[in-house]
C-alpha cells in the first residue's frame, strides 16, 4: 500500500515540477536527472534523483529497490546518462550503472551526505517514502 501512494504521489505531484525546470534549462539544486533506456519500449525514461556526484562515480539509492522502474530498465541496459548541474544549467553525462545489492544504503547514504551536504535532505525522505533501499552506482565516462 505505502508504495503504490508513494509513488502516485511522486509521478503526478512531486516529479512533474521538477522535470520541468530541467525542460526549461533550469537545474534544481540538489537534484539531477537519470536517463534510462526502456527496456521493454526501448524509449528514453527520465527521472529525478538526488545529487549525488562524488568525483567520477554517481550514487543513487532506489527508494523501491528492484521495484523501481528505472532499476528495472538499468537490468536491461546499463548505460545511462544523468544531467547534473553546473552553475544555474546543466549538462549531460554518459556513464555505466552498476545495481549494488550487498551495499547497506542506509550506511551509503550516511556516506553521501557526508561528501555531499547538501544531499542529507535528499536521503531523509528517501528513508521516509522508501520500501526497499538499493544502491547503485554510476560510473561516469571521462
Amino acid at each position: 500500500m505505502k508504495y503504490q501512494i508513494v509513488r502516485a504521489l511522486q509521478k503526478y505531484v512531486l516529479n512533474p515540477p521538477i522535470k520541468l525546470l530541467f525542460a526549461l534549462g533550469v537545474a534544481p539544486p540538489g537534484y539531477a536527472l537519470l536517463e534510462t533506456i526502456g527496456c521493454k519500449t526501448g524509449k528514453a525514461r527520465r527521472n529525478p534523483v538526488g545529487d549525488g556526484r562524488v568525483g567520477a562515480q554517481f550514487w543513487l539509492v532506489a527508494e523501491h529497490g528492484k521495484r523501481a522502474g528505472y532499476v528495472r530498465n538499468i537490468a536491461g541496459n546499463p548505460r545511462v546518462r544523468v544531467k547534473l548541474r553546473h552553475g544555474l544549467r546543466a549538462r549531460w553525462h554518459s556513464g555505466t550503472a552498476h545495481v549494488l545489492p550487498d551495499d547497506d544504503p542506509r550506511e551509503r547514504q550516511r556516506w553521501l551526505a557526508s561528501q555531499l551536504p547538501s544531499s542529507a535532505s535528499n536521503a531523509r525522505a528517501v528513508r521516509l517514502f522508501g520500501t526497499d533501499l538499493l544502491t547503485v552506482r554510476i560510473d561516469l565516462d571521462g
